[in-house]
C-alpha cells in the first residue's frame, strides 16, 4: 500500500518561504515512470498543480508559479519537498503531494493533504 503523507508548518508569513515535506511509504520514489507532484487548492478554486519532481530527479514547475519554486528530493529518506518562496496571502491553499503515472497517465494515490496559512 503507497501512503504519501504531507508535513510542514501550517501557517507562513507574507514574504517568507513555505516549505514542506512529503514522506512516502510502500513505493520508492526512484521508480520508473513515476512523478511526484505537489497540487494545492485555494479556499473555492479548483485543484492547481504546483510542479513535479521525476523519478531521476529532474522538476519541472508550473509556467505561473516557476520563478518562485523549488522542489527536491532526498532519496535516502524517501522524501521529496517543496518549497516556495515569496508568498503572498494567495498562496493560502490546501497543499497535497500525489503520485503521477507517467504511462497510465493520472495520480493513483494522494496525501491527505495540509493546510498552509499566509498571514502576518
Amino acid at each position: 500500500q503507497v501512503q504519501l503523507q504531507e508535513s510542514g508548518p501550517g501557517l507562513v508569513k507574507p514574504s517568507q518561504t513555505l516549505s514542506l515535506t512529503c514522506t512516502v511509504s510502500g513505493a520508492s520514489i526512484t521508480s520508473n515512470y513515476y512523478y511526484w507532484s505537489w497540487i494545492r487548492q485555494s479556499p473555492g478554486k479548483g485543484l492547481e498543480w504546483v510542479g513535479a519532481i521525476s523519478y531521476v530527479g529532474s522538476s519541472v514547475y508550473s509556467p505561473s508559479l516557476k520563478s518562485r519554486t523549488s522542489i527536491s528530493r532526498d532519496t535516502s529518506k524517501n522524501q521529496f519537498a517543496l518549497q516556495l518562496m515569496s508568498v503572498t496571502p494567495e498562496d493560502t491553499a490546501v497543499y497535497y503531494c500525489a503520485r503521477d503515472r507517467v504511462v497510465a497517465g493520472g495520480y493513483d494515490y494522494w496525501g491527505q493533504g495540509t493546510q498552509v496559512t499566509v498571514s502576518s
